[in-house]
């Protein structure tokens, strides 16, 4: 396990102007990850888990929460409200067993979608990946999620209707590119 990631730590503004913090999430922020997951909308919760889960598990908390920030690394976007901190997005990646590619995920409280936190968590997270050594980003976008399609198109990710599952979209992204 490496030990918490202050380089990783970003003091940022929104497009409006609003402050945000983006990290490395810490075990200690269960708490506001599961506050984060039941506020988030149906629609946006079941893009995220490709399920209907209101709640996260102990487990799953656990494992969203308790990560080794090398092979398992996960950036929240913060901020403060009512004078205290505030979990409004969340992107994550962990590296694949052939060790050069990550599956990823990126997820926005619905309040706060459309305001740029998505791009500013991703440029992180790419980032992140490229010092880490990876080669490429790889996730599973359901194929009604055009919001998302659309945002990844942006990001350079290159989409491939899944063989099997014409109602998942496999997306990749070179990450020397």
């Amino acid at each position: 396990m490496q030990p918490y990631s202050e380089d990783l730590v970003r003091h940022l503004r929104l497009r409006d102007g609003t402050g945000i913090i983006i990290r490395p999430i810490r075990p200690e922020d269960a708490q506001i990850e599961q506050d984060f997951v039941r506020e988030l909308s149906d629609e946006a919760r079941y893009y995220r888990f490709m399920d209907m889960r209101r709640e996260l598990s102990p487990t799953m908390l656990a494992h969203l929460t308790r990560i080794d920030y090398h092979d398992h690394m996960a950036l929240i976007a913060v901020t403060h409200q009512d004078s205290r901190e505030v979990e409004i997005g969340v992107a994550r990646y962990v590296v694949n067993p052939d060790g050069t590619s990550c599956e990823f995920a990126v997820v926005v409280g619905d309040k706060w979608q459309g305001r740029g936190v998505a791009g500013l968590l991703m440029a992180q997270l790419l980032a992140a990946a490229r010092a880490r050594g990876l080669k490429a980003m790889i996730g599973e976008v359901l194929s009604s999620n055009h919001k998302m399609l659309r945002f990844v198109h942006g990001l350079g990710f290159e989409a491939q209707v899944r063989e099997n599952d014409p109602t998942v979209i496999r997306i990749t992204k070179e990450l020397d590119k």
